[in-house]
């Protein structure tokens, strides 16, 4: 396929999200103005740190929770992703299985599965849907090599716990009746996902917790966590047990530089499209949507007709660094400009509004983690390698089993008490990164170009330095 470039647009870059721009930017909860003594603390006012809240609350109401939060509720991930509660894993199933066994690893998916439910059912009762369907995930191969991996793919998820009631193969016509995607070859959809709108989930999750009891303080910057203790800007928290729970922003603890590398994700959001438009590409679900690139790229529709389209773009900046209030560099969103027309030409003509950024958190081992020191009683989680608004849930459940000291199904999960080594020192860890996704793009411009079944060797190649 050709790149073609959009219009020029005038739009919004930074602003930390549209998600929520389009609600309107929240008042700041009041800051920690002392120093304080809780149950259990929490550091970061995003998904993870809400749920376990949420589900420490619901099981003892009794218990003292402050949330400590260094913007305001949902700033980071939680409220720029693209929106896709899946239930792809959180990590990858052949390293569950290697340290815990196969049925384990098969019992993680199976909680994803769950989660997926269980984060809608509790937005639905607790009144935060907005915007909300279920309509399942679609990922689609434009290519001969992508089809074979989507192929090959489907192949493991079904020797990893997906039923036959669970992912379902498409050729062009079938995936053709739910959304028309340019050089489509096949795909599968899954009905385990769906589609939220970021900022209005989590901030409705906030509010829900902050109503049960739970302080939320806000603009409070958390710089060290010891046994016991969270030392601040504004004070110091001493709790029983300290939940450690900034995805991407871990980094800004003392002493946690390597342990995640806070990977960009970028995405750029098109004006309102209209039914004709809708109609002609053929997308007038909630699916979410998403490539079997190397360069992954994954889609949004959202409830006022537009399509987010988000992508890695330029996936890490030397020693970590990245906007806080998420602006663009100009080449991911040149990027996603091409990939939106590629997929959708019809669309070459199109305005974007808005792009962002942000970062996840990616674990040397690229699977997520629970970990708890009873001694020092400090728990931690994350790296949900793009699965966070599903996996969050999950992670929230775990950890409240153990702050209750409770042997569970939960608590016996191969996430709990992994430990992947650190990233590698500067500036090994950007001259790999930099090269990696820069070889994965050579490999998807190969693919097109030769439309070669098998996978191009620079993406074999990276895949092997890598570990993915």
């Amino acid at each position: 396929m050709t790149p073609r470039t959009l219009t020029s647009p005038t739009f919004v870059n930074g602003d930390v999200s549209f998600w929520h721009r389009s609600i309107g930017m929240p008042g700041r909860r009041a800051s920690l103005d002392s120093n304080l003594a809780v149950d259990v603390a929490i550091v970061g006012g995003g998904l993870t740190g809400l749920w376990t809240a949420y589900y420490l609350k619901k099981s003892r109401p009794d218990l003292d929770i402050a949330i400590l939060e260094r913007e305001f509720v949902g700033f980071g991930a939680s409220g720029r992703n693209g929106g896709w509660m899946s239930a792809e894993p959180v990590g990858q199933f052949r390293r569950y299985a290697k340290s815990r066994g196969v049925e384990a690893a098969r019992d993680l998916q199976r909680a994803m599965f769950e989660a997926v439910d269980e984060s809608v059912a509790v937005a639905q009762q607790e009144g935060f849907d907005d915007d909300l369907v279920r309509d399942g995930l679609i990922h689609v191969a434009t290519n001969a090599a992508q089809l074979s991996r989507a192929r090959h793919h489907l192949d493991e998820m079904k020797q990893q716990g997906w039923g036959a009631e669970d992912v379902f193969e498409l050729d062009p016509r079938e995936l053709s009746e739910r959304i028309r995607v340019d050089g489509v070859q096949g795909g599968y959809w899954t009905p385990h996902c769906a589609r939220v709108h970021p900022a209005k989930y989590t901030r409705g999750l906030g509010d829900v917790v902050e109503t049960l009891g739970v302080r939320i303080f806000e603009s409070t910057t958390a710089v060290q966590v010891e046994p016991r203790r969270v030392t601040t800007t504004q004070g110091t928290v001493r709790a029983g047990y300290v939940v450690e729970a900034l995805e991407g922003y871990t980094l800004s603890l003392k002493g946690k530089a390597r342990k995640l590398l806070p990977m960009n994700s970028s995405m750029v959001i098109t004006e309102p499209l209209g039914d004709t438009v809708l109609d002609e590409i053929g997308w007038t679900g909630g699916e979410l949507v998403g490539d079997v690139a190397h360069s992954f790229t994954y889609m949004h529709r959202t409830a006022d007709g537009r399509i987010a389209i988000g992508g890695r773009g330029v996936p890490y900046n030397f020693r970590s660094s990245f906007d806080l209030n998420g602006r663009t560099a100009d080449s991911a969103v040149a990027q996603l400009q091409h990939r939106l027309v590629e997929l959708f030409p019809s669309l070459r003509d199109t305005r974007l509004e808005h792009t962002w950024s942000g970062v996840l958190g990616a674990p040397r081992d690229w699977c997520a983690s629970v970990n708890f020191d009873r001694e020092a009683g400090i728990l931690s989680a994350g790296g949900y390698v793009g699965h966070g608004l599903s996996g969050t849930n999950l992670s929230g459940r775990i950890l409240r089993d153990l702050i209750l000291g409770k042997d569970t199904a939960l608590t016996r999960l191969p996430l709990v008490g992994r430990h992947a080594r650190n990233w590698e020192f500067e500036p090994i860890r950007w001259i790999g990164a930099t090269a990696l996704y820069a070889a994965y793009r050579h490999a998807d411009n190969r693919e097109y170009a030769t439309n070669d079944p098998s996978t191009n060797w620079a993406a074999k190649v990276a895949n092997l330095v890598s570990g993915r």
